[in-house]
């Protein structure tokens, strides 16, 4: 076998690889799993760490978003192995880790195995970030904070953050593969938040620090569908209602 096809198998393994730890379906394991119920039909019908926490409680939250930023990483260091360990290679290490992890991020806001129905990619974009390049990862989160800290609004913190890394990966120096997944990374994050982005011009995006009881009568999967928003990690490819009770990241 030559090898421009041992690359070429080599980056359709990223893809899939990436695609797939990038669909793990953290939230919606959490939900079954700590509260019994399917996080779809409750609060904001999304699976990301800030609905579960709303719904669930601290604790679960916390696992969804470490879940969520660990599949990021994972991805990443998948790439950079096979990158390191693979003579046959004739693209470099952050071309690799490039396309492994915009699969990554794809996956997350594009499950296959939830009808193409994720999140915004935040939180797995974090992890990549931290498996990339930690320092802009650190800075990106600071700005992040600091946003959050500010406005109250996590979609605008998460918004923010995502615009800043283009610049964080220059600035760092950071290989050319690096710097495209900063800007192309940063882009799918803002365009995932565009619902938010249109409430915040209309003056409507919820602060935080709201909480949600659990619903004893869940909407139905197909109401799901179409309702579901959320601070930052709302389900992509889902019509927008007509009214926002909760805040979206």
């Amino acid at each position: 076998m030559g090898i421009t096809m041992m690359t070429g198998l080599t980056l359709l393994l990223c893809i899939v690889a990436g695609y797939l730890l990038g669909s793990i379906p953290t939230g919606f394991w959490v939900g079954r799993v700590w509260g019994h119920i399917d996080i779809r039909e409750h609060g904001s019908g999304s699976m990301g760490a800030t609905n579960i926490l709303r719904t669930l409680g601290k604790i679960p939250a916390l696992l969804v978003l470490g879940g969520d930023v660990l599949k990021g990483s994972l991805a990443v260091s998948l790439a950079t192995i096979l990158a390191t360990r693979g003579d046959w290679i004739l693209i470099g290490i952050d071309w690799l880790v490039l396309i492994t992890a915009l699969s990554a991020i794809v996956g997350h806001s594009r499950p296959i195995w939830l009808q193409f129905r994720g999140g915004k990619s935040v939180a797995v974009s974090l992890g990549i970030l931290v498996a990339m390049a930690w320092p802009v990862a650190g800075i990106a989160g600071g700005i992040w904070l600091l946003t959050l800290g500010l406005s109250q609004i996590v979609s605008l913190s998460s918004m923010v953050a995502a615009a800043s890394l283009p610049v964080l990966m220059v600035n760092f120096d950071q290989p050319m593969g690096y710097r495209l997944f900063g800007l192309a990374g940063g882009v799918y994050v803002l365009f995932t938040h565009r619902r938010n982005l249109e409430r915040l011009w209309e003056g409507t995006e919820p602060q935080m620090g709201q909480k949600i009881a659990l619903d004893p009568n869940p909407v139905s999967e197909a109401v799901a569908a179409v309702s579901p928003q959320d601070l930052g990690d709302e389900p992509t490819g889902s019509p927008q209602p007509t009214e926002t009770h909760v805040e979206g990241t």
